[in-house]
């Protein structure tokens, strides 16, 4: 294996470790705090993050990606860089400000004004973050970066869980939310130190603003993509539906988002490197959806199976279940893995220098899900809303994957047939999951919900390890390494 198969897999190993670890802490807490608030507090708070979550998108303006793909960086980029990010991010927060009342407004629900004040504070801490992590992930410093992940979860966790205890109420989310962005301010100038001069020129990072204002809008239409439900669902439907919609999402595409994430993260400074090798390309990209399909597949196939006895095992503060999110749930959960492998085209585009081409698939992808949320608003009543919108998630991603088929055909040499070779193992593993679940049903029958989802969880896992334990150890032609990023020019 070349040095390219090595530095994917150390990232894998190490992000995806930190990936797990912070994953069972927030799913966790999370669980323990849903009983301690309403629906109304949590539809209230999701839909704040939402709207959080897509601002945030803005922060560095693409520039993180671009820091990553440079052949080279000069001290007098980072200076100016960090102090034009951090202006554009105070720039923000007076706008969140401002913006707050007619938001509230909108929807009808006054008391969310007062929680974007946490949203406002949030976009300089996270802006400040961006060079340090950005320079980690170009050194592919991958055991710093898992530090720093795991640390900001875990205390972020801790702090929603203490709040909704002592009867903090929505403000337990909503500050929990911005805490997470203050922790990995900590944990990145921990890790990699970074303390900037005051010095800057637009003309030497004008060139990273072009790439990044392109790797923005990217990722202003990925977040757009993942947070435009709760804000369209809390519309139509109201906050007691966007709680139950949001559990059902939380719990069917976090795990799948992250690991899809950890995979982009761990690829796109290996893809940098190896793009001007289509061979390369094409080795390191089938590795990684094999390493993604091991992980996201097994899980999505144990969401299927479990969702009845997790959504009624969850309660609120006034012991109201939330069931009535099991359908929804199943549906997401299928929609999770086709999502996350339709990602996978992004760190190749970016990678191999064509942000442009990522930009329209993200604007695709935002306006046929808009599209199909808007009309289900508009024609679908309440009772069947959620399960309409999710549905929706499951219609989407198909069509994208087949344009993306051609893509990679065309510029990695990547044929249908490595794409399907790589499927084979994890569609075996989630059949033998659900012939085992099934026959322990018959054998067994359905005891405890507590205990069904214990079982299928712990399945899951070990068809999870099993998948990633068989990683073959192929012989890949001999290649030469394609060539480090320049050093950084102190």
């Amino acid at each position: 294996m070349d040095s390219h198969q090595q530095h994917l897999r150390r990232g894998f190993n190490w992000l995806g470790g930190a990936m797990i670890i912070a994953k069972l802490t927030d799913f966790g807490t999370i669980l323990v705090v849903l009983r301690f608030l309403t629906k109304e507090q949590v539809g209230a708070a999701s839909l704040v993050v939402a709207f959080g979550t897509v601002i945030e998108a803005l922060d560095g303006l693409g520039t993180s990606t671009a820091l990553v793909q440079a052949p080279s960086l000069s001290r007098l980029q980072l200076d100016s860089l960090f102090w034009f990010i951090i202006g554009a991010a105070c720039v923000v927060a007076g706008l969140i400000l401002l913006a707050a009342p007619w938001i509230a407004s909108l929807y009808g629900i006054a008391a969310v004004a007062a929680y974007f004040l946490a949203v406002a504070i949030k976009q300089p801490l996270v802006a400040a973050a961006v060079i340090p992590l950005a320079i980690m992930n170009r050194e592919l410093q991958y055991e710093r970066i898992a530090i720093v992940n795991v640390g900001a979860t875990f205390a972020a966790a801790l702090t929603r869980l203490g709040l909704a205890i002592v009867g903090a109420g929505a403000w337990a989310i909503v500050i929990a939310y911005v805490a997470s962005g203050l922790f990995t301010l900590v944990g990145a100038v921990l890790m990699r130190p970074f303390r900037p001069q005051l010095q800057i020129s637009m003309s030497a990072i004008s060139p990273l603003l072009r790439f990044g204002w392109r790797a923005t809008l990217s990722a202003l239409c990925e977040t757009m993509i993942n947070n435009v439900h709760y804000l369209l669902v809390g519309w139509f439907y109201g906050a007691t539906a966007l709680a139950e919609f949001r559990v059902a999402f939380d719990l069917a595409m976090e795990p799948a988002n992250a690991a899809g994430t950890l995979i982009n993260r761990t690829a796109l400074p290996v893809f940098a490197k190896v793009s001007a090798v289509r061979e390369h390309l094409a080795q390191s990209l089938t590795w990684s959806l094999r390493k993604l399909l091991a992980v996201v597949s097994p899980f999505a196939a144990a969401i299927v199976l479990a969702a009845d006895p997790i959504t009624e095992l969850i309660r609120d503060e006034q012991h109201r279940s939330y069931a009535s999110a099991s359908l929804p749930l199943k549906l997401l959960a299928a929609a999770a893995v086709l999502r996350v492998v339709s990602q996978l085209a992004y760190p190749v585009m970016f990678g191999s220098g064509r942000p442009q081409m990522a930009v329209r698939l993200s604007a695709t992808t935002l306006l046929l899900l808009s599209t199909g949320m808007l009309l289900v608003g508009l024609t679908v009543p309440v009772a069947s809303g959620i399960v309409a919108m999710s549905t929706v998630w499951l219609v989407v991603p198909p069509l994208l994957l087949l344009w993306q088929a051609r893509y990679l055909r065309r510029f990695c040499n990547v044929g249908a047939q490595d794409l399907i070779r790589a499927l084979g193992a994890p569609f075996v593993a989630v059949a033998i999951l659900v012939a085992t679940v099934g026959v322990g049903h018959v054998l067994i029958g359905s005891g405890s919900p507590a205990l069904e989802l214990g079982m299928i969880l712990t399945l899951a896992v070990l068809a999870c390890v099993g998948l990633l334990l068989r990683d073959p150890r192929r012989v890949y032609r001999a290649v030469h390494p394609a060539g480090d990023h320049a050093p950084m020019n102190e």
